[in-house]
């Protein structure tokens, strides 16, 4: 008899003994959980409770500063651009992430000791231990790595858009310089061979591409400007085109009390040739142009016509074939800049064709899942003076931009002679070219100087087409 009652009482403890050690680790699960869920509750129910009511009020604050972010996001995107390109906001939040995962961490290892799970049976104790790490490792990994981005784009904002001079609007719109680089052992300076102003409606985002030749000579100066005292009739010195006012102006900068004058003085021709007050420059050197590419995993782009690699100075050493296709970095180089078989007014129409893509491909999305690799290719692509506080009013625009038509013009025969250029009908058709995107004009107005050719099957994949068009998207 005394051996059945021990023998009931003890299956009658193990059986209590194993009970209590299940609520023990349900409760062991519950207050890791809470923590991962509410930083600090764990501790407000079985720890210190200052802590835990410290905690949770950081981690509320942190809710709200996300519902302020969530509020812009879908009220100003304007305003949730400028946040997240702000110098000192992102300085902050890079330490903020830092100091957060530390503690995150700190609180699930107290989260973990709270609930015993020393006292807990082995196989217990082993799945409270590694649930506990991987907690651990999963969110201190993601907030150290998103303080890593976070400092990769400061240090990306601060080395390029490091200009603190502010340009607004001019007459409603933003008109920036956009210049295609190219440097190399084999030439002095960097000469830009491609050059186009973006005028950009400030409200709207409509875009006007105004496309001017590299070889463009006899090129006016502003009254008064150093170019103008040295140049008084126009760039007219010998092999003298507008893509060498950078050049020569750097070789003669002691001429020019500025910093940058090659960039000053081509700033100051394209007004005076195009009738626009230019806001900014953005410089983009070709050599780094395919890197930027290759970081966002490439561009889709109609290419119109068997395009050659290479044969610039060298043999040629590939083609690009005709049709819809994904073009790498190199590719895309040489399908904007390749000229062996046609002249600089199709490389131009191709240029914009790449402009194009470019535009309505880069998502924001697109962006944010390569931040890393595009900001290690613009630091050597991108020279600009755009200062980082209007970044956030850039993005928002390109944005707009996307849902818009992109209208061209260029100043390419027949229209422009560029050997003698009719710099009068040149600023006649940029403003018809904005009137008409503003919808100020009824008529063609530019496009009625277009290219004179027929629409047959052959020449609607002509590139030059794209230098004249009120759809852009449609023709590339």
């Amino acid at each position: 008899m005394l051996d059945e009652r021990v023998g009931v009482f003890g299956g009658s403890y193990s059986h209590a003994a194993e009970a209590s050690e299940r609520v023990q680790f349900r409760r062991a699960l519950t207050l890791t959980l809470m923590t991962l869920l509410m930083p600090g509750s764990a501790q407000l129910v079985m720890g210190n409770r200052r802590l835990g009511r410290i905690a949770v009020r950081v981690w509320l604050g942190c809710l709200l500063v996300g519902g302020f972010v969530l509020f812009l996001t879908l009220t100003s995107r304007s305003g949730l651009f400028t946040l997240l390109t702000n110098e000192r906001v992102l300085t902050i939040g890079r330490w903020l992430l830092t100091a957060g995962a530390i503690a995150w961490v700190a609180l699930l290892l107290d989260a973990w000791r709270l609930g015993r799970p020393l006292q807990l049976r082995r196989k217990y104790r082993l799945w409270m231990t590694g649930l506990n790490g991987l907690l651990c490792f999963a969110t201190a990994g993601a907030m150290l790595f998103a303080a890593h981005l976070v400092a990769v784009q400061n240090g990306f904002i601060g080395t390029v858009f490091a200009s603190d001079t502010v340009s607004g609007p001019e007459s409603g719109r933003y008109n920036v310089l956009l210049l295609g680089g190219d440097s190399g052992p084999d030439r002095s300076g960097l000469r830009p061979d491609s050059l186009t102003v973006a005028s950009i409606d400030a409200e709207t985002g409509r875009t006007v591409l105004v496309g001017l030749p590299r070889n463009l000579e006899n090129v006016p100066f502003p009254k008064g400007s150093v170019m103008a005292k040295e140049f008084p009739r126009g760039f007219d010195c010998d092999g003298c085109e507008l893509n060498g006012i950078n050049t020569w102006a750097n070789s003669n900068a002691d001429l020019f009390n500025q910093k940058s004058p090659g960039i000053k003085a081509t700033m100051g021709a394209v007004e005076e040739i195009t009738g626009l007050n230019l806001n900014y420059y953005a410089m983009v050197n070709l050599r780094g142009f395919a890197k930027l590419v290759d970081a966002v995993g490439g561009v889709t782009i109609n290419v119109k016509e068997r395009t050659a690699i290479g044969g610039i100075g060298a043999p040629i050493k590939g083609w690009i074939p005709a049709g819809k296709q994904k073009l790498d970095g190199k590719a895309t180089l040489w399908y904007a800049r390749s000229r062996v078989q046609n002249d600089d007014w199709s490389r131009m129409g191709r240029q914009k064709c790449v402009m194009n893509a470019m535009l309505h491909q880069l998502s924001p999305r697109t962006v944010l899942m390569n931040v890393e690799k595009i900001a290690d290719s613009s630091r050597s692509l991108l020279t600009t003076d755009i200062p980082a506080k209007q970044l956030g009013t850039f993005m928002d625009l390109a944005l707009k931009a996307r849902t818009e038509k992109v209208s061209t013009v260029s100043l390419v025969p027949p229209v422009i002679f560029t050997g003698n250029p009719d710099y009068d009908k040149v600023r006649r058709l940029v403003d018809k070219a904005i009137d008409k995107a503003e919808g100020k004009s009824a008529s063609g107005g530019f496009l009625d100087a277009r290219l004179s050719m027929p629409d047959t099957a052959q020449e609607k994949k002509d590139p030059r087409k794209a230098n004249q068009t009120e759809d852009l998207d449609a023709l590339c």
